[in-house]
């Protein structure tokens, strides 16, 4: 290996390496470009209503504000007041618990009494898992913190790409050799109407798994219903944990009411769920994306590993860019022209082959008829025939 070429490859592992250090602030900055995509489609449509390009950007980002500030005030206020509830009547529920089990103790016989749990000896069982969660509670209480800057973070920079989109692909574009360029910019075009196709099958499946999950709670007559199915509805953009954690909420609320309203909502949730993963939205992104199931569990559970939680969350519309750019590249500009230029090749030869015999037969000596090697040849013919 020569001087220059051990140098370009300890670059290419320095660079490597940094991109692996920043993984996390590339996923945020590629969060930024979904919700700027996404809102830039907005304000094209909006343009065509005749509204110019900044009206149709403000109008946009306002529409925006509004829905995080509507599920704000949905959802906060409610389940702030519910947990207050819930805090209140967790002692009354470990007293009736002790009356259970006192009133279970003396109606069976005494060598079963031991078999039964103590209140008393479980909550001295519990208090380190207590403490520890108190004690973690510096470390939730940064994440979070860390989360909310995460997330204005992606706020400003979501503005700012929406704000002067065209300067931003265009840097991105020079970082490619002038004779791709062009290609490049073609295959952020496929990106966009990719990205933008996903969002509205996302949107899609949200909306129907909201709709269901509040009226199966108006049914059931649990409290919060709508802002319980938003969450829902919500918490579905999370691929597997999110559909989890959407039911737990609905159980402990229904248990407020009575323990059957609960296991209720674990059957509705489930049929809600099997019928989201199964049928709605396979269909869904079958009209909008090109998926196979196998790789888009496939690369959650890629994301998700190597990545962390945002990396789950982004799971997708990562693989509807991968897809496009393992298409757009490597199939149709690498391995499809190698293979042209393969069989070309292979065909040249041929026809060089097949030229160079018949160049051969043109340059043979041809013997005239009355020569002794033609008359010799025609005897030897002529015996066998005889």
């Amino acid at each position: 290996m020569k001087l220059g070429q051990a140098i370009g490859l300890l670059l290419i592992a320095i660079c490597l390496y940094i991109l692996w250090q920043i993984r996390q602030v590339i996923l945020l900055v590629f969060a930024a470009v979904v919700l700027a995509t996404a809102l830039n489609r907005l304000a094209r449509r909006l343009q065509q209503s005749r509204l110019s390009r900044l009206w149709a950007v403000m109008l946009s980002i306002a529409i925006m504000v509004i829905v995080l500030i509507g599920f704000f005030l949905l959802i906060v206020p409610p389940f702030v007041a519910e947990v207050q509830q819930l805090v209140e009547l967790f002692p009354k529920g470990v007293n009736r618990i002790n009356q259970w089990l006192n009133l279970l103790r003396n109606n069976i016989p005494t060598q079963f009494n031991q078999y039964l749990p103590d209140i008393n000896s479980l909550s001295q069982q519990l208090q380190p898992v207590v403490n520890q969660l108190l004690g973690g509670s510096v470390a939730f209480f940064s994440n979070t913190l860390g989360g909310i800057l995460s997330f204005l973070l992606v706020l400003v920079l979501t503005l700012m790409m929406l704000a002067q989109p065209q300067s931003y692909r265009k840097t991105f574009v020079r970082l490619f050799p002038s004779f791709y360029r062009r290609r490049v910019d073609g295959i952020l075009d496929q990106c966009e109407v990719a990205l933008g196709r996903w969002i509205i099958g996302a949107l899609i499946s949200m909306s129907v798994v909201a709709l269901l999950s509040v009226v199966g709670l108006s049914i059931l007559g649990v409290r919060l219903a709508l802002a319980q199915g938003v969450l829902a509805g919500l918490l579905n953009f999370i691929p597997n944990i999110g559909p989890t954690l959407s039911v737990v909420l609905p159980m402990t609320i229904a248990l407020l009411d009575a323990p059957w309203k609960s296991v209720a909502v674990l059957i509705v949730y489930f049929f809600i769920q099997q019928f989201e993963s199964n049928f709605l939205t396979p269909y869904v992104m079958a009209q909008q994306v090109a998926l196979l199931p196998a790789i888009t569990l496939m690369s959650q559970v890629f994301f998700a590993t190597f990545f962390g939680f945002l990396g789950l969350i982004l799971a997708l519309p990562l693989t509807v860019v991968g897809q496009v750019w393992v298409r757009e590249v490597l199939i149709k500009d690498i391995l499809d022209v190698w293979h042209s230029d393969r069989q070309l090749a292979f065909e040249s030869a041929g026809i060089a082959e097949s030229e160079s015999a018949a160049e051969a037969d043109r340059q043979a000596p041809v013997l005239p008829e009355d020569s002794p090697k033609t008359q010799q040849k025609s005897s030897v013919e002529d015996d066998n025939t005889n």
